[in-house]
């Protein structure tokens, strides 16, 4: 009987799936020399399990909120976008920004 596929690869599958892109198999592949997710765009890497801390999920819980307020109060449609600016133990600075994959795929729908 074949073994289940790993829940990582489904995972990776499925945002190839949703953003357009082919998964990349891990055979040959050595960190850091192809993505997860071979993309026209964009170089996507992908992780599985709880990555998110309950900071980053507070940040997305009040930009859906503040999203939803615009919209009903203003009547305008607006993406939720959480931007962090992350300082390391060594104060080196990178700053990033997180969005739902279901408003990421809407933005990028608007974009096409």
């Amino acid at each position: 009987m074949p073994r289940p596929s790993a829940t990582w690869k489904k995972w990776e599958r499925w945002w190839a799936e949703l953003l357009g892109g082919v998964r990349v198999p891990v055979t040959g592949r050595q960190r850091g020399s192809a993505p997860d997710v071979d993309h026209p765009e964009f170089a996507i890497e992908v992780k599985y399990g709880r990555v998110m801390s309950s900071r980053l999920s507070l940040a997305v819980e009040q930009a859906v909120a503040a999203r939803d307020y615009a919209l009903e109060h203003e009547g305008v449609e607006k993406i939720p976008l959480v931007c962090i600016t992350n300082r390391t133990k060594t104060k080196v600075i990178d700053n990033y920004v997180l969005m739902r994959a279901e408003d990421f795929a809407l933005w990028m729908d608007k974009k096409a």
